[in-house]
């Protein structure tokens, strides 16, 4: 048979308010800080806006882009319509993997795509540009020579 303890004490309502208290602002702190590491991960973010386009001749076209991001990016490389493509800088320098175009926080450039195969024709063309990270970002655009 069991039997029942009289003189037992417990821990006194006060004492126990006490630890709830402290470890609920010890797991407040702890998610904080959490969260602030989380916070400076997202606040670098990678953008790069394609602001326009010039067909340069009937295998090119440049791309203006822009770093409207929060941290420097790097091009690695383009595509056309999903296909590879060659791209270049500005002074005609090659754009690669190992060669990339690196945009600062801000900054403006401009890209120079040549077309995987033929010349452009009269129809909207899809390009991307690849970054470092491996993001893609895409733009549309109509051949009109």
């Amino acid at each position: 048979m069991k039997k029942i303890w009289k003189n037992a004490k417990a821990l006194s309502p006060v004492v126990a308010s006490i630890i709830l208290i402290a470890v609920t602002v010890a797991v407040s702190i702890a998610v904080a800080a959490w969260m602030g590491a989380l916070t400076f991960t997202f606040t670098k973010t990678e953008e790069l806006r394609i602001t326009g386009y010039t067909w340069t001749n009937s295998t090119h076209v440049t791309l203006t882009v822009s770093n409207t991001g929060s941290s420097s990016l790097t091009i690695v490389g383009a595509q056309v319509d999903d296909a590879s493509a060659n791209c270049y800088k500005s002074d005609g320098t090659a754009i690669t993997s190992s060669a990339g175009y690196s945009l600062n926080k801000g900054d403006t450039g401009s890209v120079i795509i040549q077309k995987p195969s033929g010349s452009w024709s009269t129809v909207k063309y899809n390009f991307a540009l690849l970054t470092s990270s491996g993001n893609k970002y895409t733009y549309q655009a109509s051949y009109t020579g």
